[in-house]
């Protein structure tokens, strides 16, 4: 399965798009959310003592940052799709720890490439009970934008997809796993995650 492009920015990149139907927060709570999470995010890269890697300590330090703030099964049950409703909750609870191992494994590894880049937030809309919010990440000349989509919760505001210069990231791993779905069925997908979860876990001991 192709891994997702720019895994720095998924992590760094936060703006609210201006589509009509629309309304603005003025209390900017899921931007105040998202904010306070990637500057904390930040200042654990900035202040790791090999800038070069993610340590362990820094890797529980991040996790720790995010830790409520993203909806892991609601990711989870997006990017499988409809095997999800064939699940029992013993398989959904287990598919949902397998995919969170994957995103910060995946995506965390990536981190270690953060250079003090600068953020840009924009204000977050909201309709109903979801909301967006964009950011920018400025690298020298090139900014990358983020769109991140955050629903309302029982734990409050809490991210279930985001767009990397317009590419949903559910919808990317949802694409990854069909083929797999269509040639091996769940449980293959799941051995397959597994493998890559266990791969990058022995590498970052290496």
């Amino acid at each position: 399965m192709k891994m997702i492009r720019h895994c720095l920015s998924i992590a760094l990149v936060l703006l609210f798009s201006t589509a009509s139907g629309w309304a603005h927060d003025l209390d900017t709570g899921p931007r105040e959310m998202i904010e306070a999470t990637v500057n904390q995010m930040l200042s654990v890269l900035e202040h790791r003592q090999d800038s070069s890697i993610i340590s362990p300590a820094d890797r529980a330090a991040i996790r720790q940052a995010v830790e409520g703030k993203f909806d892991y099964r609601a990711m989870a049950k997006r990017s499988l799709g409809k095997p999800w409703k064939k699940l029992n909750e013993a398989d959904r609870k287990h598919f949902t720890l397998v995919f969170r191992d994957l995103l910060e494994r995946s995506y965390g590894n990536r981190l270690s490439n953060y250079k003090g880049q600068k953020v840009i937030f924009a204000d977050a809309e909201i309709k109903k009970h979801k909301a967006r919010v964009k950011s920018t990440v400025i690298d020298g000349s090139r900014e990358t934008p983020v769109e991140y989509r955050l629903h309302q919760t029982d734990s409050g505001w809490q991210v279930y997809d985001i767009r990397i210069e317009g590419t949903s990231m559910v919808r990317t791993f949802y694409q990854d796993f069909k083929s797999t779905l269509a040639s091996s069925g769940y449980h293959g997908l799941v051995t397959t995650l597994e493998e890559k979860v266990a791969k990058l876990k022995a590498k970052d001991q290496n």
